[in-house]
């Protein structure tokens, strides 16, 4: 399933809203079990652009072609959500 730009914010309400990083992640799996979505430490990701800026919290898209992950900026191409906080 291709994500789109809706699916993109209301995943933002959710990663912004919820009272930490992990709950946020937690919450997302539950509503899409299909979408995988990581937590790992900014400093992972200092070399990226995020998808969306929420604060100090920030989510950037991946995918993969089954065996190596990358970045991407196009929502159709995404199959994760990373997320980071500062």
């Amino acid at each position: 399933m291709a994500m789109t730009p809706d699916y993109l914010r209301s995943a933002g309400e959710v990663i912004g809203a919820a009272s930490s990083l992990r709950d946020a992640a937690a919450i997302w799996r539950a509503r899409d079990p299909d979408m995988r979505v990581v937590v790992v430490d900014p400093e992972d990701m200092q070399d990226e652009t995020p998808a969306v800026t929420l604060g100090t919290r920030r989510v950037y898209l991946a995918t993969s072609n089954g065996h190596c992950w990358h970045i991407t900026q196009q929502p159709s191409e995404a199959t994760a959500l990373i997320l980071t906080q500062d």
